[in-house]
């Protein structure tokens, strides 16, 4: 188990980079930590970081900008409130300018 943990950790430490006002895919931080077909495994790290306040866990959706997390937060439209309080426009559940948004950590991050 601790190797799940080890790899979540690496997920938070992503998340916490990603700016205000930007937003990344699950499968961006699986490819930045060497794990292109975890993305799945990122969503789960996402789900369990819920409680820890540090973790913006708002800004990471699936590769189509989806808020496919929404219904993890405390409540469904806690997502989509934090996203827009930080400028990004949503729209039925998706973002709207989604490649301006989008931070890449391939890009953004020495790897």
């Amino acid at each position: 188990m601790k190797e799940k943990n080890d790899f979540f950790d690496q997920v938070y430490q992503v998340v916490r980079l990603i700016p205000k006002g930007r937003v990344t895919s699950y499968g961006a931080i699986a490819k930045y930590l060497g794990a292109a077909k975890s993305s799945r495994v990122v969503g789960y790290a996402m789900n369990a970081s819920h409680e820890m306040e540090d973790v913006p866990a708002h800004r990471v959706v699936n590769r189509n900008g989806l808020l496919t997390g929404k219904m993890h937060f405390k409540t469904p439209d806690t997502m989509e409130t934090s996203l827009e309080a930080e400028g990004i426009k949503v729209k039925n559940d998706q973002i709207q300018n989604f490649k301006e948004v989008f931070w890449d950590p391939m890009e953004e991050l020495e790897i």
